[in-house]
């Protein structure tokens, strides 16, 4: 026998991080089902080439970069001599994975009149691009989800010809930020913050302390662009806004004391005189050769958070902050409603994203990794031939599929209320009724990102980490695609993010609830559920019978009541509307792995009982049988390939 030493013994070899486009079996499934085909064939190899893009050598080395090169404020935010300034310094990985996102059209491709002919499926497409791109951003898709936001939001209100005239001030202002969101040009595109969070409410922005005042045109200078700055001023604090190094943001204000908030647009610079002192400036020269500053801005300090580190959080205090108000007086919340209901998308397709390339990562590692093949015995086993870890991955992957399914079928429906092109025949799951597609947003809204976010936090850590053993506990960061770590703790914000579980059930439930739109919700759900399930008589008799005692419980409850188990109610909506996913993803080809998902996922959340067939068949197989059935839906129908080289 010969002892190990540093340099000598075993080593375990390092597993190939496939390509996500091609690997993925629960992306390949969403594409398929919500992407018409000769769409798909076209979108496909864009996609694929992004997938392989994503895991170039370069791309890890700016994650490792951004990791380690942390934003700050130069100086703690003072001169040397003791001037308060604000120069945010980010480092060379995080910009130049921005430069990357910018580049390849991340926000712009929902937008831009090259995607124009993929109608309502550009959303979509636009979500699956940034599932692929998510855990290799370095948490640049936060300001991506925001940037897209805000884009959406402009967007609606420049298609108004009522509210904007051809020749505003105004519409050339928001024009312009329009097209600097949706630039490729990394010179010339911004990412937008979104400023809600104060000190009072968290996510309760009814306590929201920041005040705009009118000030008039005259005077108020003007942005890095030479246009106008807005005519209100406004003047707060805001606690916790990301995206600090952004080019623009969309906040909220009160205006009068009983006017509600209002919603705002803001560049984040303007124009300064050449002579006048420094006093705010960002990353970079301490004068900028464009001699702008800050618009009214001042960086307090910036947060150091558990995960998402290399995004410039800060504290911000705002004084004589040039803005233009977007929409009407007092209708704040409404406006930024367009905000939220894609940043929560995000939030879900972010988690979604890290569960995906660490799923990849697990599978990749079962192909290398050995273990004993029997109790006590001296042979060695590759970990995917082992009944209890195959299991266990099926288990992760079929929760990862729902979660999928729930996920990108919202976004598909946002697609649809931004086009506005549903025919309203209503046959079609991708096709709902047109009078049914908004209140249908309304509730998936609030309900696929709580409970999204919230099951993938033990998603993330059962497949990031446990998955691993101990290497998946560690940074790993001289191996950066194998930082299962980073992964996680990137990942378990989104359960607080944009609103946390309890605030979005409380959300839904008043949406179903609601005097006048509640019931036009709940029946957009009940439709969803029915046309889901309708070719799959046992399916929709389990299914539909839950949503109605569902139902009954939500019309019927005392309110106190309904609120008080609002996140149960949340929780079983989002069940029922997962299991008849499930069911029809599985009903469109008859894959066997696709309906062992979905029959799993029905008994696990006791749709079907211990004596139903399903059940009893599940309990007769054989473990050669039930390791066939979790190789094919962890692997794909074709089942591993073992001959991967390792090539990190």
């Amino acid at each position: 026998m010969e002892p190990s030493s540093s340099n000598t013994g075993f080593f375990q070899e390092l597993p190939e991080l496939p390509n996500q486009f091609h690997d993925d079996v629960s992306f390949q499934r969403v594409l398929k089902l919500l992407i018409p085909e000769d769409l798909r064939r076209q979108v496909e190899p864009e996609l694929a080439q992004l997938g392989e893009d994503v895991l170039a050598p370069h791309i890890f080395d700016l994650v490792t970069d951004a990791e380690r090169n942390l934003p700050y404020l130069r100086g703690g935010g003072r001169t040397a001599l003791g001037r308060p300034t604000s120069e945010l310094v980010t480092g060379e990985g995080w910009r130049g994975l921005q430069a990357f996102g910018m580049e390849r059209g991340i926000v712009a491709y929902n937008y831009t009149a090259d995607h124009a002919a993929y109608g309502a499926h550009a959303r979509v497409l636009q979500m699956l691009r940034f599932h692929l791109w998510e855990a290799s951003a370095a948490s640049t898709t936060c300001p991506g989800a925001m940037t897209d936001g805000a884009t959406r939001l402009l967007q609606r209100h420049l298609s108004k010809t009522s509210s904007l005239s051809a020749d505003s001030v105004q519409r050339k202002v928001l024009q312009n930020a329009f097209d600097r969101l949706t630039s490729r040009d990394p010179k010339r595109a911004w990412t937008s913050g979104q400023w809600m969070t104060e000190r009072p409410g968290g996510s309760d922005v009814s306590q929201t302390e920041t005040v705009a005042t009118f000030v008039g045109d005259n005077a108020g200078g003007v942005d890095s662009d030479g246009l106008p700055l807005g005519p209100w001023s406004v003047d707060g604090f805001k606690w916790f806004s990301s995206a600090t190094d952004a080019g623009m943001t969309i906040l909220l204000a009160r205006t009068q004391p009983n006017k509600g908030l209002s919603a705002f647009f803001a560049p984040m610079r303007r124009k300064r005189d050449a002579n006048a002192p420094v006093t705010q400036v960002t990353a970079g020269s301490s004068r900028r050769p464009d001699h702008t500053e800050l618009n009214g801005v001042r960086i307090q300090r910036l947060k150091d958070k558990s995960g998402t580190r290399p995004v410039p959080t800060a504290e911000l205090e705002l004084k004589g902050m040039r803005a233009w108000m977007i929409g009407d007086e007092g209708n704040g919340i409404r406006e930024i409603a367009t905000v939220l209901a894609i940043t929560r998308v995000h939030c879900s397709i972010a988690c979604l994203g890290l569960a995906g390339r660490a799923l990849g990562v697990a599978k990749a590692y079962s192909l290398k990794r050995t273990i004993s093949g029997e109790a006590g015995g001296r042979s060695r086993l590759l970990l995917y031939r082992s009944p209890l870890h195959m299991q266990t991955l099926a288990d992760l992957t079929g929760d990862y599929h729902g979660l999928m399914l729930l996920t990108l079928y919202t976004a598909h429906v946002m697609g649809l209320e931004e086009r506005q092109v549903a025919t309203g025949t209503g046959k079609s799951l991708t096709d709902p009724p047109a009078a049914l597609v908004a209140p249908l947003l309304r509730a998936l809204s609030s309900l696929h990102k709580a409970y999204v976010c919230k099951q993938s936090v033990p998603l993330l850590h059962a497949v990031c980490m446990e998955a691993l053993g101990g290497v998946g506990y560690l940074m790993n960061t001289e191996t950066e695609a194998l930082n299962m770590a980073r992964l996680f703790r990137d990942g378990t914000v989104n359960a607080i993010w944009e609103g946390t579980t309890d605030v979005l059930s409380t959300d839904l439930l008043r949406t179903l609830t609601h005097r006048k739109a509640g019931k036009a919700s709940l029946d957009a759900l009940e439709w969803l559920v029915k046309t889901a399930v309708g070719q799959s008589e046992a399916a929709a008799a389990l299914l539909l019978q839950a949503f109605a005692a569902l139902r009954a419980r939500i019309e019927k409850g005392p309110t106190d009541i309904l609120l008080a188990d609002a996140r149960a109610i949340l929780f079983a909506a989002a069940e029922i509307l997962i299991a008849g996913l499930m069911v029809a993803d599985a009903h469109s080809d008859k894959s066997p792995a696709a309906e062992a998902m979905a029959q799993r996922f029905l008994l696990k959340k006791s749709f079907l009982g211990k004596e139903s067939d399903a059940a009893k068949a599940a309990a007769a197989a054989t473990v050669e049988q039930r390791l066939a059935s979790d190789t094919a839906i962890v692997y794909g129908p074709g089942g591993p390939n073992v001959q991967q080289a390792a090539r990190l």
